[in-house]
């Protein structure tokens, strides 16, 4: 089978497209007694790419979340770092919008 390269992997390949054709949005709520959430949407509803991420930034933004849905939550405001740290992770820099 020599129609492939040896480099190539169809599986990051397709994580490489949904992270080109995916629109993020960020932005802040706040919940019980004023506590700032942070909230990523735009991600896939399902599948072990939304938990990845999440835990990557969970772990990079030293924070407790939640992932389900096709949503984050993160615990506090992390608004003024989160899309340079969503950028590491892959995501184009144009496709994130930080409200």
């Amino acid at each position: 089978m020599t129609g492939l390269s040896e480099g190539f992997d169809f599986n990051s390949a397709l994580k490489e497209l949904d992270k080109s054709e995916t629109h993020l949005t960020v932005r802040v709520e706040l919940r019980r007694w004023g506590k700032p959430v942070t909230v990523v949407q735009g991600l896939p509803k399902t599948g072990r790419s939304l938990a990845e991420v999440a835990h990557k930034l969970k772990e990079r933004l030293a924070t407790g979340g939640t992932a389900k849905d096709g949503v984050i939550m993160l615990q506090g405001d992390h608004r003024a770092r989160i899309k340079s740290e969503l950028v590491k992770l892959g995501f184009p820099d144009d496709h994130i919008e930080v409200f």
